[in-house]
């Protein structure tokens, strides 16, 4: 439990608050803001070890783990067991996917591309109930209807807490360490200053997507229940999804980067759900929209006191906007990582820096591959783009779209440069942003031992960002 005491709250906060005349202030190990993914686990691994931690969500305990996601769950199999997998097991509501339907209607055609690994559509409502008791069975407090307002720093910079409003009252909370599980666009980080530390700060809305996903039911089961089904917008950086959570409820919504002029995202996807036959007659059970990150993951997501995870750290698959089994991941990197520095006595930059190496050794690497894709679908045209896509063989469609980069064997780049002989411009463009993005990925694969190692780092890897902005013609992005 927290330890508290109380504070007369000054003149400054009391014209802010008129009607609070006390702020308590709490004491905890860890705080972790946000109740999703990444925040669950993160919560659950520390408290498991018997450390003090508490979990402050904006959204009321009904509500909590209500977040807008397309519930598609990939690495389904590899789960960590800080939150052990059959407590979550029964969220997922579909295990028969086992490929993506992409739709090229400028094509008239249809692409069947297998996925690898485990996947399952989940409901993703259960999955954040069922992860909020996982982490309050390992022993995380949470505390809900909780809006942080600020981020508090001591002398030297660490951040040492935050300042929230909960049922009207100011409270503050304290602790050796912060966990940012807030979300794109987190809030704390634009409280927090970071000036003193590695801690990544060239973000911008511009390398986020808008999204925004309706719950469909619809009255006969649809026939491809064991795909996910893609299909692109009016623009190339955007699509459309259709993912059956069973044969007869289907999670619909679409996407588009925020660099681009904005799409009216109810209306594009009402007008699309009218003109395909399987959901005349279907009705709407739920609808949300969210903005997620489309970009590469933070080249450093922790600072003295703090560790960002999640959204809130860029760990999301910019191609399809996957970051669950990420933020999986991530919530249990920076739970072991708050353990070791907890027992060491040092919170420090240098202490937590393990956590970006074990990101960028997992899945951040083939992210920022992944990047430079989506980097160069921004300057592309969408029908080109279309026509291409429908040329490519699909098994290398399908390595490049999960792993970042594919091989592509001589008689198959033969029989390629037939079948897409009216794109081949552009397949030539997309052959050379392959190699500047396998370049990318080794260079990730070398990410430095400690801080002291970040700026030659980047200043290599930026070199080899400008010759993707001079292959794709891309407007740079970073």
């Amino acid at each position: 439990m927290s330890r508290f005491s109380w504070d007369t709250i000054g003149d400054k906060e009391f014209s802010r608050f008129p009607l609070v005349s006390k702020r308590m202030t709490k004491q905890y190990d860890t705080v972790v803001v946000g109740a999703g993914t990444a925040g669950c686990y993160a919560a659950a691994t520390i408290a498991r070890e018997g450390y003090d931690v508490v979990v402050v969500e904006r959204k009321n305990e009904e509500e909590a783990g209500h977040i807008a996601c397309g519930d598609a769950l990939k690495g389904a199999d590899a789960f960590p067991e800080a939150i052990p997998k059959e407590k979550i097991q029964p969220a997922f509501t579909n295990t028969d996917v086992d490929h993506g339907r992409f739709e090229i209607p400028q094509e008239d055609t249809v692409l069947e591309i297998p996925v690898p690994g485990e996947l399952a559509v989940i409901d993703r409502w259960e999955y954040g109930r069922r992860i909020i008791d996982g982490a309050k069975e390992a022993g995380a407090e949470f505390h809900y209807d909780t809006v942080v307002q600020d981020v508090t720093q001591d002398d030297d910079g660490r951040v040492a807490g935050v300042r929230a409003k909960r049922d009207g009252e100011v409270e503050e909370y304290e602790s050796e360490l912060l966990i940012d599980a807030a979300g794109s666009l987190s809030i704390l980080q634009d409280k927090a200053d970071f000036s003193d530390s590695t801690f990544d700060t060239n973000v911008t809305y511009s390398q986020f997507c808008s999204a925004y996903r309706e719950v469909v039911h619809v009255e006969e089961p649809v026939e491809w229940d064991d795909a996910l089904v893609f299909k692109p917008t009016s623009r190339a950086a955007g699509y459309l999804w259709y993912f059956p959570r069973t044969s007869t409820e289907i999670n619909a919504g679409l996407g588009f980067q925020m660099n681009e002029e904005p799409m009216t995202l109810v209306e594009d996807l009402k007008r699309d759900l009218r003109n395909r036959p399987e959901f005349h007659g279907a009705t709407v059970e739920d609808k949300l929209g969210a903005a997620l990150p489309t970009r590469r993951p933070y080249d450093s997501a922790v600072a003295p006191g703090y560790m960002a995870v999640g959204d809130a750290a860029g760990h999301v698959n910019p191609t399809t906007g996957g970051g669950i089994a990420g933020a999986a991941y991530a919530g249990k990197y920076a739970g072991e990582q708050v353990i070791e520095a907890l027992e060491a006595g040092d919170v420090s930059e240098h202490a937590l820096w393990r956590y970006n190496r074990r990101v960028m050794d997992h899945f951040g690497s083939r992210y920022a591959g992944l990047d430079v894709y989506n980097i160069f679908t921004t300057a592309v045209d969408v029908d080109d783009l279309m026509g291409m896509l429908g040329a490519l063989p699909t098994e290398k469609l399908s390595e490049a779209l999960y792993s970042g980069s594919a091989n592509i064997g001589w008689r198959l780049k033969l029989q390629t440069a037939i079948d897409a002989r009216d794109h081949w411009r552009l397949i030539y463009d997309l052959y050379k942003t392959k190699k500047v993005a396998d370049e990318i990925i080794d260079h990730y694969d070398h990410y430095p031992t400690d801080p002291r190692g970040l700026p030659a780092w980047q200043e290599v890897r930026d070199d080899l960002m400008d010759e993707v902005y001079a292959t794709t013609g891309a407007a740079p992005k970073y």
